[in-house]
């Protein structure tokens, strides 16, 4: 299995010490937020060369939100993005990571009444994919959607209310990308809803049930990878977590050693 990882507090701030120490850990791959890949594209280039560590795929680093509630900010997430992506079209990164928002609104917490009628978000983000999936095909990357849970995002929870976006809309940039952990809240069957969307699941965050690094909770990790390998996934796996330890480096170091036997 292919192991990457996001950017952790005590990782180096340099880039070039960031890669190696990233490398030096026994990662395969680095997903970096997009608007440090974008402002700073000739250091990353440099560091991929030196390290031979390649940039899997851009998450965040964009203002708006494909489904935001402003029309201006929604506008200008989306330019943001398609520089991402031309970015990661320099770098050979595979594509970025969007929700449909993060934090926005949810049904779960008072007001608990959208702003916006369910046809108004299913118009929003349709409209917004439709122009990611041109953006997509015009530089070579994939937008990978991402369900979260309830409490994070009110209109894309599961993977197949991904899949339906995707479908309805004949993306064909555009692939399901799922997280353990949201997973963990949201899906009946983590191996059921993993399977049922092999043809669509182009990539894969990891985190233990409570956000904290795999192996430190309760995820039957060994189940989701034994379903992963048996659907003949090829693509990555990410850590996307916090760290609950005394010493964060070695609990990470630790967890990834750990995962590589599941």
């Amino acid at each position: 299995m292919k192991i990457a990882t996001q950017n952790q507090a005590f990782f180096p701030t340099d880039i070039l010490e960031k890669f190696k120490y990233i490398k030096a850990m026994g990662f395969d791959g680095y997903e970096i937020d997009g608007r440090l890949l974008v402002e700073n594209l000739p250091a990353v280039k440099a560091a991929i060369q030196e390290t031979g560590l390649p940039v899997t795929t851009a998450c965040g680093g964009y203002d708006g939100w494909i489904g935001d509630f402003i029309e201006e900010r929604r506008l200008n997430g989306l330019k943001q993005i398609e520089r991402i992506l031309e970015a990661l079209s320099e770098v050979g990164g595979k594509g970025i990571i969007v929700p449909a928002a993060w934090g926005m609104f949810t049904f779960r917490l008072p007001p608990m009444t959208s702003p916006r009628s369910q046809q108004g978000d299913r118009h929003a983000v349709s409209d917004s994919l439709r122009q990611l999936d041109k953006a997509a095909a015009r530089t070579g990357t994939t937008i990978y959607l991402e369900p979260l849970n309830r409490y994070q995002d009110h209109m894309i929870n599961t993977l197949a209310d991904a899949r339906r976006y995707i479908e309805e809309n004949d993306l064909q940039h555009v692939q399901i990308i799922g997280d353990f952990y949201h997973m963990n809240i949201e899906e009946d069957s983590l191996t059921g809803a993993l399977h049922d969307n092999r043809d669509l699941l182009g990539h894969v965050h990891i985190a233990d049930n409570h956000r904290y690094q795999p192996g430190s909770g309760n995820l039957d990790f060994a189940s989701l990878f034994d379903q992963l390998r048996k659907d003949g996934y090829q693509g990555y796996v990410v850590y996307e977590c916090r760290v609950r330890a005394d010493d964060p480096a070695r609990a990470y170091q630790d967890s990834l050693t750990w995962l590589r036997e599941c």
